[in-house]
């Protein structure tokens, strides 16, 4: 079994780091050699991407989350059998998916009928993470969805709740996508414009979805799918 890791915030984010010893064997690591949070599905075309191996097993990429992804494909030839991107500063829940690079890595070994885990950690009230923490809790989430299986053309958004120390294990839920906006709120100024002042934690939910399961303690586990059910689409165990 072939495991490529990337994110978004960079090779030398902590989550990354707490990713690689969440799944306890060797791995493959296409980062990107930058932060590149929020860059939703956006790819490099307009100048040379530079490549700096660090290891045998361990590449920066001088581009976007699925630049890294491409490239691991195409360019190094690795052939995984499974996409992990994350951990990621930050929960990507509803439709942060439609901005996050850390989806957007999974989104791109989707299309390419290669299975993959989005992994993101809520902050809240801007408290630090427990690395430690975040990583046992990915190693529970990545062996529970081994046994779980998913259609060709699908991935899992998986988002980690920001526990205090003495919060009681969280469960994992199988929920939706919220389909509510993100806060729009911006101040004005005369001189320097519009700011955004939106606050994260007071955005709007759906009743069940992943916002409420996320924010009231629990890891929040959804299936997002590209396109329909299709002549290729049996159903592929995640991890296999």
């Amino acid at each position: 079994m072939t495991i490529l890791l990337t994110n978004d915030d960079g090779i030398d984010a902590p989550g990354l780091r707490a990713l690689q010893q969440a799944i306890g064997q060797p791995a493959i690591i296409v980062a990107p050699l930058h932060h590149h949070s929020g860059c939703s599905h956006q790819v490099t075309t307009h100048r040379p991407i530079p490549i700096e191996q660090r290891s045998d097993r361990e590449y920066a990429v001088d581009g976007t989350p699925v630049d890294c992804v491409r490239i691991a494909l195409s360019h190094l030839q690795l052939q995984p059998t499974l996409v992990l991107s994350g951990i990621n500063a930050g929960g990507n829940l509803g439709a942060d998916v439609y901005i996050s690079g850390t989806v957007a890595a999974v989104r791109e070994a989707a299309l390419y009928r290669i299975p993959g885990i989005a992994i993101s950690h809520y902050i809240h009230q801007r408290r630090p993470i427990d690395w430690e923490r975040a990583s046992t809790l990915t190693t529970q989430v990545i062996d529970q969805l081994q046994r779980s299986l998913i259609p060709v053309g699908s991935f899992w958004n998986v988002n980690l709740p920001h526990l205090q120390a003495a919060d009681p294990v969280p469960h994992l839920t199988f929920c939706s996508l919220c389909t509510q906006p993100l806060p729009a709120a911006y101040h004005a100024s005369e001189t320097t414009g519009l700011k955004y002042v939106g606050e994260y934690g007071k955005r709007l939910r759906d009743p069940g979805s992943d916002v409420e399961v996320c924010f009231s303690g629990n890891i929040a586990v959804t299936s997002i799918q590209l396109w329909g059910q299709t002549e290729e689409g049996a159903l592929t165990a995640v991890l296999c």
